[in-house]
């Protein structure tokens, strides 16, 4: 076993990670596509969602609770929306085909619609609203999540960190790529730090008695408090009505929970709102004025201590460039379970 983090060439841990994938009886290029996701997820450095989640995907594909093999199809389509019925098949698999086919409608016909009833966890969302960004179309991408946060003002679980994510396609300047729980943080970041032996914020999630901890153990069996207190709970609420009542998914309580329950499939529900960027004005109009806003923000004094303004998602940007050159650090707690996974299923471990 490795005794302290070290840093993976992002193209070696994909490869690594597609071949556990395909060990564990995923199609090739579907385990491509899971694997690319999960490192782009690290190389953001958004690592709650990244490789650290191999473990628990294939047990879950091992035990049948997830179908190895997408068997998904398109229950109702109209020239401007979809919506796909999963099959119970990978959550990353089927909104990366989600995605793509509400850009392929926005292209066509101006916007597009899809959501995705009886899916599984989906990773990133940052991943599909920049999919949509790189092919000039603003993007609002949401999905729900297993009950770990109460409604305001209640002390029991009904709904999910439920993330909110946008593209918006810049010109001169990066693409604006943002992501957010509306949770105070994903779940998967108190996943992260019990993994990793560490100790979470106060503030971020609460025990099940109602106090405040750092134990992310407690935090688990406890609750999560939403991003803003009343305020994320109402965005919770949308992201809830989105995914999972407008699609015909489950919602609330009655998703069933990616790591405490490995006997019920979840039926999480993804939306996709896309639209071309050119709808009211020229592409470069469009793109020359979101450029000019981002000049205008860079303009605005700062105050004290503070050396940049950054912009949506520009953190995660700059993340993704330093790691791409010096690769991805893997904590040893991260790097001992893949090792695990890969003798597994008879794969040679790269650490």
């Amino acid at each position: 076993m490795i005794k302290k983090a070290i840093r993976v060439p992002h193209k070696v841990l994909e490869t690594f990670i597609t071949d556990i994938f395909i060990a564990a009886g995923v199609d090739e290029s579907d385990a491509l596509i899971v694997a690319k996701h999960l490192v782009l997820a690290n190389l953001r450095g958004v690592d709650s969602h990244g490789v650290s989640r191999t473990d628990i995907y294939t047990r879950r594909l091992d035990r049948g609770i997830v179908n190895k093999v997408d068997g998904s199809f398109i229950e109702k389509e109209t020239s401007a929306s979809a919506l796909i019925d999963g099959e119970n098949s990978l959550g990353i698999v089927l909104a990366t085909k989600g995605i793509k086919l509400a850009v392929d409608k926005a292209k066509q016909s101006g916007i597009g619609i899809v959501g995705i009833k009886n899916s599984n966890h989906c990773g990133m969302l940052a991943d599909y609203t920049s999919y949509a960004a790189k092919n000039d179309c603003v993007c609002i991408a949401v999905t729900n999540a297993p009950a770990n946060m109460a409604p305001w003002g209640g002390k029991e679980r009904f709904f999910g960190t439920n993330p909110f994510s946008y593209g918006i396609p810049a010109g001169r300047h990066q693409n604006i790529v943002f992501d957010m729980a509306t949770s105070k943080v994903a779940r998967g970041k108190i996943l992260l730090a019990q993994k990793d032996n560490q100790n979470i914020p106060i503030g971020w999630a609460i025990t099940k008695e109602g106090k405040p901890t750092q134990n992310p153990s407690e935090a688990i069996d406890g609750l999560v408090l939403p991003v803003g207190g009343p305020k994320g709970y109402g965005l919770t609420f949308l992201v809830e009505s989105l995914s999972a009542i407008f699609t015909g998914a489950a919602f609330g309580p009655h998703i069933g929970d990616l790591y405490r329950d490995l006997s019920k499939t979840q039926n999480v529900g993804q939306f996709f709102l896309v639209f071309r960027a050119d709808l009211l004005q020229t592409l470069d109009q469009f793109k020359n004025r979101i450029d000019e806003m981002i000049d205008k923000i860079r303009e605005v004094p700062l105050i004290e201590g503070v050396e940049k303004i950054y912009l949506p998602g520009e953190i995660e940007t700059e993340k993704q460039f330093e790691r791409e050159v010096n690769g991805i650090p893997l904590s040893k707690e991260v790097v001992d379970e893949l090792s695990l996974v890969a003798r597994r299923y008879g794969v040679k471990t790269i650490f």
